[in-house]
């Protein structure tokens, strides 16, 4: 459903972007994240997929990760806190994948992911000269299909899908959550401990309404069932025990019972 447009700039002319490779000596830049919860949110939303089979290795999920484009003959960097990529072109053994170049290295970016900060040109900047705000760059320049924001103290999450050329902002469903088709996933918020973080965590649930559980859930539950497992064991071992010694004491020996 419809219910805001983004506020880019119609009039201006549309920038020449083309999909090149990056120079050996391209410096990237090597910025720190901005505060505690950006890596632990962004390794939450990877946990919970790689645990539930759905990564392949054909796919590029990745964070704070640098996705380039030549905007106007000169190269833009900008590094989402959480990226999805269908399919992208395997890269030699050994060698380290810093950044991504859609269309040159694979397909398009499908979703991208920022935890809001207050940085000028930053998360929801229509900024259409450089340096470009990150809304114009993955709405006009990449075209993600998907962009996702969500501000962790404020608990505000939004989801921008793009339709006609410009993003629009989503409306969730009466559980809070937000259909990503390219994952064919619901995307919410969900409070609880992960590593000692107590927090709302973005997490995922599958169409019948499943919460898609972290590594670590799944591992927890199964000790749970093993531990019910022995529990169950222990029980009949002690029927079959107490059983035994009532036929000793009518005289019956257990070992002679079919």
């Amino acid at each position: 459903m419809v219910v805001q447009l983004s506020q880019t700039p119609s009039k201006q002319a549309q920038p020449t972007v083309t999909w090149e490779a990056l120079p050996p000596t391209y410096h990237l830049p090597d910025d720190p994240v901005e505060n505690q919860q950006q890596p632990l949110l962004a390794a939450a939303l990877t946990d919970a997929l790689g645990a539930n089979q759905r990564i392949s290795p054909e796919m590029l999920v990745v964070s704070n990760f640098g996705l380039v484009a030549t905007v106007n003959q000169k190269i833009v960097v900008k590094a989402p806190d959480w990226l999805y990529v269908p399919r992208a072109h395997p890269i030699a053994e050994g060698t380290i994948r810093r950044s991504y170049t859609p269309n040159l290295e694979g397909e398009p970016v499908a979703i991208v992911m920022e935890f809001l900060s207050d940085e000028e040109g930053g998360e929801l900047s229509v900024r259409s000269t450089p340096p470009y705000g990150k809304l114009y760059f993955y709405e006009q320049i990449l075209q993600v299909p998907t962009y996702v924001t969500y501000d962790p103290y404020q608990l505000a999450l939004e989801v921008r899908q793009l339709q006609a050329g410009a993003y629009t902002v989503q409306v969730a469903n009466d559980q809070g959550r937000f259909y990503l088709p390219e994952l064919d996933l619901w995307l919410g918020l969900w409070r609880g401990d992960r590593l000692g973080q107590t927090m709302h965590w973005l997490r995922w649930w599958d169409n019948d309404g499943n919460l898609l559980l972290w590594s670590a859930e799944q591992a927890e539950q199964e000790r749970q069932r093993a531990e019910q497992e022995r529990q169950r064991a222990e029980q009949e071992r002690q029927r079959t025990e107490t059983l035994a010694a009532r036929l000793r004491e009518l005289g019956i020996d257990p070992d002679q019972v079919d």
